[in-house]
């Protein structure tokens, strides 16, 4: 149950729709149990219609009398009110029947309308959280997950606790009600027939909770399972074209069966366990009806202490105690199953951010002298991608980062905007430890522009202003010119409202990389970083956009990370990385001249 104490507080906004389904319960389980007892006066009027009528109200003479107290009473009124004549006595005992089985269904009905308003209320509150959450931890925890498991685990695996939250309000309130009410009135009756009963009870629910003892384990191995399978599905969606250029198709299609097999395996074992309960309840109540037809039934032929009518329905009555027993044994297999996946789902909820602000962190407005990283270290595993690297940035400047793949450039693009934090030294903005300043104001002064054009499936307009929300067509449309992207939007058929489709896959690899860039032009921040941001571009299109682009950051500080050494020539400082180290830096003219790793690469790029 620690689990579901976690999640308890996704109810609380609901409470008052708990107190009514509560209320209603109770109503429920009174209704349910009286079904029974008005049965006694249809009996007496059906088995027994020339009994002499009561004439003298009936005195309470006690609880365990209060049967006959409840049948004699009912009688008594009906005879006052029907006289002599057994049909209509008949009638007015129908009404009361069918009065009391409306209210019972009534009562049932209203239950569960507001206990409808929890359930939907705690699954929606608990996926924005979940994704609020995703939004806020960071890019390194995700690169540990499948995508397919914490799509499992927002889809099955919340709906599987909505389920089990429902169980567990029906455990509580609801069954364990109806169970006490009956219990009660099968002591008005018969004292001595209800211990009887419970004495075989408690064997019966024990020999049923053995049966659920695994079942927490075996959901688990399904839900993970299944984040399995979605997780190859989401791969394969995105790497369709390599899959099939390379005709890989029976390779990707037996690992996501080999996943299907085993689910298929966990599954059943599951299932069958949880299918085990309802014969295994129901044959066990069964028994004890059986045993207590014998007793009950010595009591009425022999000892003659019970009346035939008394005995049907203290015999309806136990039967009314399995619906709700067997219920409870369904809700607690619900739980165990709801169990997993809280595990599951709290696994994300109670995940504390590394990159978490400072209680006291500042929100900084502008950029107005220098980037400062100092003696940073930095590793993803094990073997650190930086080391010991230093670098000032002045404000104003173009700063263009070139070297071999993995000397550690694209972690500078990461470690700047605190996707991730050095694990030695410090990055400031401005003299302030980047730790010390809120993520939200230092990613308000930064535009970036990753390698992998990111694009949604939404319209042109639309994925510009992830980058200024407010922007006007306009300005998107100024920010298209300066990235050499408004001669193809222009031509399309709905212009910059045009849906760009997943991923931007109506789009060609140059295109994309173009409204990336335009994306970033649109924010106009304070810092740009360019992050391989024309690897795509035929070298006019890039020619262009470098044009423009040095023409709008003239009074802004501009990041190059690049393979093509053309496009950085005119920075005011090449730096040139190695193994996580600065190997070489200066000016395009001044490294030429040192004839070192730069004039190496730049003579292996066949450059003049």
């Amino acid at each position: 149950m620690n689990y579901f104490k976690q999640i308890i507080r996704f109810a609380i906004p609901y409470k008052t729709y708990a107190v009514l389904n509560v209320v209603c319960n109770i109503f429920y389980a009174l209704f349910s149990g009286l079904s029974f007892m008005v049965l006694m006066p249809l009996l007496e009027v059906l088995f027994n219609p020339d009994a002499e009528k009561p004439t003298v109200k009936p005195t309470y003479e006690g609880f365990t009398e209060f049967g006959n107290y409840f049948s004699n009473s009912l009688n008594y009124y009906i005879s006052e009110m029907a006289g002599s004549d057994a049909s209509k006595a008949l009638v007015f005992v129908i009404i009361l029947i069918i009065s009391v089985f409306f209210l019972k269904n009534l009562f049932n009905y209203l239950a569960m309308y507001f206990i409808t308003f929890l359930r939907n209320g705690v699954l929606k509150d608990l996926r924005n959280d979940l994704y609020d959450k995703t939004l806020e931890l960071p890019i390194s925890f995700y690169s540990e997950k499948r995508k397919g498991d914490i799509l499992a685990r927002f889809g099955t695996d919340v709906l599987e606790i909505q389920h089990s939250f429902l169980s567990i309000l029906e455990l509580i309130f609801r069954e364990p009600l109806t169970i006490i009410f009956t219990i009660l009135f099968m002591l008005t009756i018969s004292v001595k027939l209800t211990i009887f009963v419970f004495i075989f009870i408690p064997i019966s629910g024990f020999i049923i909770s053995l049966i659920g003892k695994s079942l927490k384990r075996k959901s688990d191995k399904v839900q993970k399972e299944q984040g399995t399978f979605l997780s190859i599905l989401e791969e394969t969606l995105g790497g369709l074209k390599v899959i099939k250029s390379y005709n890989s198709e029976g390779s990707f299609a037996n690992t996501f069966q080999n996943s299907t097999s085993r689910f298929f395996k966990f599954s059943n074992s599951l299932l069958n366990r949880t299918n085990l309960a309802k014969p295994t309840s129901e044959f066990l109540g069964i028994g004890v009806i059986g045993v207590l037809l014998w007793f009950g039934g010595r009591m009425v032929l022999v000892d003659g202490t019970l009346e035939g009518k008394q005995f049907i329905v203290f015999m309806g009555l136990a039967y009314n105690i399995l619906t709700p027993a067997k219920a409870i044994s369904k809700a607690s297999y619900s739980v165990k199953k709801g169990n997993a996946a809280a595990e599951r789902v709290l696994e994300i909820l109670n995940t504390e951010s590394p990159l978490e602000d400072k209680p006291n962190a500042k929100s900084k407005s502008d950029f107005t002298s220098e980037i400062g990283i100092k003696n940073i270290s930095f590793k993803y595993e094990d073997d650190y991608v930086l080391k010991n690297f230093s670098l000032s940035i002045p404000k104003g400047r173009t700063i263009a980062l070139v070297g071999q793949s993995g000397s550690g450039k694209s972690t500078i693009s990461n470690l700047l905007p605190r996707f991730y934090d050095p694990n030695l030294g410090e990055i400031s903005l401005d003299g302030e430890n980047l730790k010390d300043l809120s993520k939200k104001s230092i990613r308000n002064l930064i535009s970036l522009v990753t390698q992998d054009s990111i694009l949604f499936n939404d319209t042109i307009a639309n994925n510009l202003k992830t980058g200024k929300q407010n922007a006007s067509d306009q300005e998107i449309i100024n920010s298209l010119k300066v990235a050499n992207a408004w001669e193809f939007v222009k031509d399309l058929s709905n212009g910059i409202e045009t849906n760009i489709g997943d991923a931007g896959g109506k789009l060609s690899g140059g295109q994309k990389q173009r409204l990336s860039i335009a994306r970033a032009v649109l924010k106009n921040a304070p810092i740009m970083i360019l992050d391989e941001a024309t690897s795509a571009l035929d070298s006019e299109s890039e020619l262009l956009v470098q044009t423009n682009l040095e023409k709008m950051m003239s009074n802004q500080t501009l990041i190059v990370i690049a393979h093509r050494l053309s496009t950085i020539q005119n920075a005011d400082q090449i730096v040139v990385m190695s193994k996580g180290e600065i190997a070489e830096q200066g000016t395009h003219t001044e490294l030429l001249a040192k004839d070192g790793v730069y004039k190496k690469l730049v003579d292996m790029q066949s450059f003049e």
